[in-house]
């Protein structure tokens, strides 16, 4: 029976039951929009990309960040220090890359968040470089890998070779009579290797890139995290004797006498340091005037400027040797460019002065030894391939000693192509880093960096023929898998049109090698920058005339070689792969979990500073120009190549007649790894300074602080106008980048 009540009653119902599941529908959509509001963001990622061979720490930025987070990245999960909402740290450890590949790329991701970044890990653990060579008293030949973390052990007597584990990043070798000692990168420990194998760790310090050690046991450590010199006390268990600030980036060491000489990869001078006590006794670097013997600079000694990288340094004859690039020749009437002449400088320890430098005018002299008693210096060149066999006292050419590759190495360049034209010979690929002479004078080895192997070669006295290449020992195993990245490596250290330009030249192991009046137009002075982490900057040069790393390898690879001849297709391939591999170091300014530390980290200069405070500073001042994850405008398509004028200086203040101004402005650097840079500002004027208009010498070695107080002005952050307290804050954020 129809009943209007019953239908009403059933409509009512009806519509609150629909009216209820909207509501919790409703609820429902309310609850994920508001679980997803909550979710954390992750934004960046930095590095973009970084090294394999050691933990790095990571930086992360993003929103609704907090701790107790984790970071997962290619099947690792990563726990993070989150110190607010915007930025978290966290540390990566040494991440496998498939097949033995060069790179991998894989995406980062916030456990229970949204958002990805891309993180590329460099196979450098797979990648073997031999850079370090000792020859023990009994013959015996050690070799390290610095990537790999080895130890090579060859008796050429016995034709045996093993090999060992060495700490982080074995850097540097020397012998205290039968034990071989091992500084290190990424440990602050020295290894021990006795004679009968025994293994010993001794307290240093990390970021070890010189080694010598005295007769009685006192080990001398050049680092370049704090530019110090320390010297420990072998026979106690590694007391610290003392400890020196020295010029930037130390490595080249020689016991003189009762001096230690330290040599600077950043300014190109040599100090003079008591090995008893530390005390700075005198410098020496070259001066307008000092005498330059062959090669295309010798027409220039009057417009020198300074030196360049000190490479290898050594004691003999009376006499201190630096193996280096030739005098930094500045401004000049014929706006001759950038001033590369390889060879050997001789310097006076009491005059305090370069008494000449002999210029080969090819090549890139690396390091050095000597016979005194023949009267003989040893000069490797791993630009060419070669050993150059120079008379001690006048250092004159006797003779070259090249190294092939051995037999089945791939090369850069077909055969027929080298060799000819005044080019360089195949023998480029072998790459001589190191050299040593056995005790008894009859062998030198020399350690061929590219191709992993020893060349034992015949130096003994009335040999009749002169020295000759006897065998080439295989340490390593190269190429391998990644044979296109070693022939860019080939190609970064060669010098193919003998020039004496290379990559490497001006941009030492990747890194910089101070100032140049450089090569391209506006000419003027210019801060020789770094190619560590580089890929991900592009534009490169002032103003921009290269837009990627290819096209780079292209015009500067040409260049560097006069086009004798230009760069092939698989040239640049192999070089802009290499140059693209190149990362920047770890940061040893942070902590364990890779965050700037809670408290006050010690400037340079003793001052201290608070990292998190700086943040906050940073992101007000400085983030619109340097924002993360590698702290430039060049690291996005979107805001590349813009040139602005902040009011710092365009040139250093030397022979300005003879320099091109333009005012055009400058691109806002990478400020990661700025602990690590010397000078700093495209003109280098923050850490150097110009002496009578014609010199540059080191006016302060922390040039941060230069960039943030006497360049900090309004246009420029407005650092300048902090607080002590404040200033001292952002620059030990800085440091951590």
């Amino acid at each position: 029976m129809y009943c209007p009540h019953h239908v009403r009653g059933s409509v009512n119902t009806r519509v609150a039951a629909v009216v209820a599941l909207a509501l919790i529908a409703l609820g429902v959509g309310l609850g994920v929009l508001q679980r997803a509001r909550s979710r954390p963001v992750l934004r960046t990622v930095g590095p973009r990309i970084l090294s394999n061979q050691t933990s790095q720490p990571l930086s992360v930025t993003g929103e609704r960040l907090r701790p107790g987070m984790r970071l997962l990245i290619g099947g690792r999960s990563i726990p993070l220090t989150a110190i607010d909402a915007g930025h978290a740290y966290g540390r990566l450890p040494p991440m496998a890359v498939a097949g033995g590949a060069p790179q991998q790329t894989f995406q980062a991701v916030l456990e229970g968040g949204e958002g990805a970044a891309p993180l590329t890990v460099v196979n450098d653990a797979a990648f073997p470089d031999l850079t370090s060579l000792a020859v023990r008293e009994d013959g015996v030949v050690y070799a390290a890998s610095s990537t790999t973390d080895e130890l090579f052990e060859l008796d050429p007597r016995t034709g045996a070779l093993s090999r060992r584990p060495t700490f982080d990043g074995p850097s540097a070798l020397a012998f205290w009579g039968r034990t071989l000692v091992v500084a290190h990168r990424f440990d602050a420990r020295l290894m021990l290797v006795k004679g009968n194998g025994a293994t010993e760790a001794v307290p240093a310090v990390a970021s070890a890139e010189g080694l010598v050690v005295s007769r009685t046991g006192v080990a001398f450590v050049a680092e370049q995290a704090r530019d110090t010199v320390l010297a420990l006390d072998l026979v106690s268990g590694g007391r610290v004797l003392w400890r020196r600030e020295v010029d930037p980036n130390p490595r080249a060491l020689a016991p003189a006498g009762a001096q230690l000489a330290v040599g600077s990869l950043q300014t190109g001078e040599v100090e003079l340091l008591s090995a008893d006590t530390g005390a700075v006794e005198g410098r020496i670097a070259p001066r307008p005037g000092t005498p330059i013997q062959g090669g295309g600079t010798a027409d220039f000694s009057a417009y020198v400027m300074g030196g360049k990288a000190v490479r290898a340094l050594l004691f003999a004859g009376g006499r201190l040797l630096s193996a280096n690039s030739g005098p930094n020749v500045g401004p000049n009437p014929e706006r001759m460019e950038v001033s590369a002449n390889g060879g050997v400088s001789e310097l006076d320890l009491q005059a305090r002065k370069v008494l000449r430098h002999r210029g080969f005018g090819a090549g890139v002299t690396q390091a050095l030894a000597a016979d005194e008693a023949a009267g003989l210096l040893y000069a490797a060149d791993p630009a060419l391939g070669r050993i150059r066999v120079l008379d001690l006292q006048s250092l004159e050419v006797k003779g070259e000693i090249a190294i092939p590759p051995p037999d089945g190495f791939p090369l850069a360049r077909p055969a027929g192509d080298l060799g000819v034209q005044g080019r360089a010979g195949a023998e480029l690929h072998s790459g001589p880093f190191a050299v040593a002479l056995d005790p008894g004078r009859r062998r030198l080895w020399a350690l061929d960096r590219f191709t992993g192997t020893a060349a034992e070669i015949d130096v003994a006295p009335g040999g009749g023929g002169g020295p000759a290449l006897v065998k080439q020992w295989p340490l390593a195993s190269t190429p391998g898998p990644q044979a296109k990245r070693r022939l860019g490596q080939v190609l970064y250290f060669a010098d193919v049109g003998r020039t004496s330009m290379s990559c490497d030249g001006c941009h030492l192991e990747g890194h910089t090698e101070g100032v140049f009046f450089e090569k391209t137009h506006p000419m003027r002075i210019y801060r020789s920058t770094t190619v560590r982490g580089s890929r991900e900057t592009p534009p490169y040069f002032t103003p921009a005339s290269t837009s990627s790393l290819s096209e780079t390898a292209i015009e500067v690879g040409g260049r560097n070689r006069y086009h004798n001849p230009d760069p092939s297709p698989a040239e640049v391939e192999a070089l802009a792969l290499y140059t693209s591999l190149v990362t920047t170091l770890p940061n040893p300014f942070v902590g364990e979990d890779g965050a700037p530390v809670a408290g006050e980290l010690e400037l340079f200069d003793r001052q201290r500073g608070r990292p998190r405070e700086g943040l906050r500073l940073f992101e007000a001042r400085c983030a619109g120009c340097h924002p993360p994850p590698h702290f430039t405008t060049d690291q996005d398509p979107a805001t590349r190549g813009r040139y602005l004028d902040v009011g710092t200086p365009e040139a250093l203040p030397l022979r300005v007649q003879m320099q091109e101004l333009v005012g055009k402005g400058m691109a806002p650097p990478s400020l990661l790894g700025a602990w690590d840079i010397f000078p700093m500002l495209s003109s280098g004027a923050a850490g150097l300074k110009v002496v009578d208009g014609e010199r540059l010498e080191v006016g302060a070695r922390f040039a941060l602080r230069e960039v943030v107080e006497t360049y900090g002005g309004p246009r420029h952050g407005g650092s300048a106008a902090l607080t002590a307290q404040e200033r001292n804050d952002l620059l030990a954020y800085l440091l951590s980048l």
